[in-house]
């Protein structure tokens, strides 16, 4: 009888262990974060009386040419609509001329071609709450949204193409309530470094910002600069991997806060300054990126600029609105 050649011993394999157990987590006001949701779909959310009584402009602007017949508020209220339902401007043209006819309102629906021609000037106010008057954290990032090309499993598949094209969005958030404070649009060659001090610069001198936070992409001396300017007290900012000191001890002047980020991060390692600096609060800005996508979708449908800038901010007000009427307040679970 054959002895059986012996077995030689695997190496336990590496990844392959018991998972860790996820926390669980429960929403502690869900009937009133339910009917939030519901109202988000109501049109007179979005058509407020306030929208209804300012609809006509009224006087006389100064300006030359033939003067305005619709307000910017009406403008702005139809072209949300538009993108909170994500309709092509001839039914928003008809959904609002149907609404307007059963509340019986004497007002007139702008066309499609008015929509279209001011959404390329409209000026958008992306802040629908004050902004709190107590040091805040910001939280910085980007995302890209396609303009046209092809779909994800054509690219894939079988590549891109040239006329694919892409537009940046660059947004600040209030890491304690989630509002979006700060908006910007770009063509995608723009580098995230170079926005943060336009983006900064929509804050209010007499505000004052404790913390900003961001990804490596940050980690550039214009952007310490310009935090430095605002006197911004805690800068979370991991710099690269490979990253050196930039200001040795033996110069003169006080230390920079980047140097001073990683020589922590030597002495601790870069997952406990994280805990450390509250740089995991990153995390809400994605969501936010999340939520816009999911709800508004990745791509725009105008041509130009300005009309690409028009839509995607106002994306950001419908979002902040949307956050007036409730939030999820979770709890883990034991």
């Amino acid at each position: 009888m054959a002895t059986p050649k012996p077995t030689k011993p695997q190496p336990p394999k590496r990844g392959k262990g018991k998972p860790s157990k996820k926390k669980q987590y429960k929403v502690r006001n869900w009937r009133e974060y339910n009917q939030a949701l519901v109202n988000r779909g109501s049109v007179l959310f979005w058509l407020t009386e306030e929208a209804i009584r300012q609809w006509y402009e009224e006087g006389r602007t100064g300006k030359p040419g033939r003067p305005k017949s619709y307000s910017d508020t009406a403008i702005t209220a139809a072209l949300t609509i538009q993108q909170v339902f994500r309709m092509p401007l001839r039914q928003t043209e008809g959904l609002l001329a149907g609404i307007l006819e059963r509340l019986f309102v004497p007002i007139n629906a702008p066309d499609y071609s008015t929509l279209s021609v001011r959404e390329q000037t409209l000026t958008v106010a992306i802040r629908v709450r004050p902004v709190r008057d107590e040091p805040l954290h910001i939280v910085v990032d980007s995302t890209g949204v396609k303009v046209y090309g092809e779909g994800e499993w054509k690219v894939r598949q079988h590549g891109w193409s040239k006329r694919r094209t892409w537009k940046k969005l660059h947004i600040g958030i209030d890491e304690a309530t989630g509002d979006i404070l700060l908006g910007a649009v770009t063509g995608n060659e723009r580098a995230d470094c170079t926005m943060l001090a336009p983006l900064l610069d929509e804050v209010p001198d007499t505000t004052v910002i404790d913390q900003v936070s961001g990804d490596g992409g940050y980690d550039r001396r214009r952007c310490y600069d310009t935090l430095q300017a605002r006197h911004v007290t805690h800068i979370a900012i991991p710099p690269q991997i490979n990253a050196r000191i930039w200001k040795h001890g033996n110069a003169g002047g006080d230390p920079l806060p980047r140097d001073a980020n990683l020589r922590r991060i030597r002495a601790v390692g870069r997952k406990r300054w994280k805990q450390e600096c509250g740089y995991h609060r990153r995390s809400l800005i994605e969501t936010t990126m999340f939520r816009l996508k999911t709800i508004f979708g990745d791509r725009v449908s105008s041509r130009t600029m300005s009309g690409q800038r028009t839509q995607l901010l106002l994306r950001c007000r419908a979002l902040n609105l949307m956050t007036t009427l409730e939030m999820p307040k979770s709890y883990a679970v034991a």
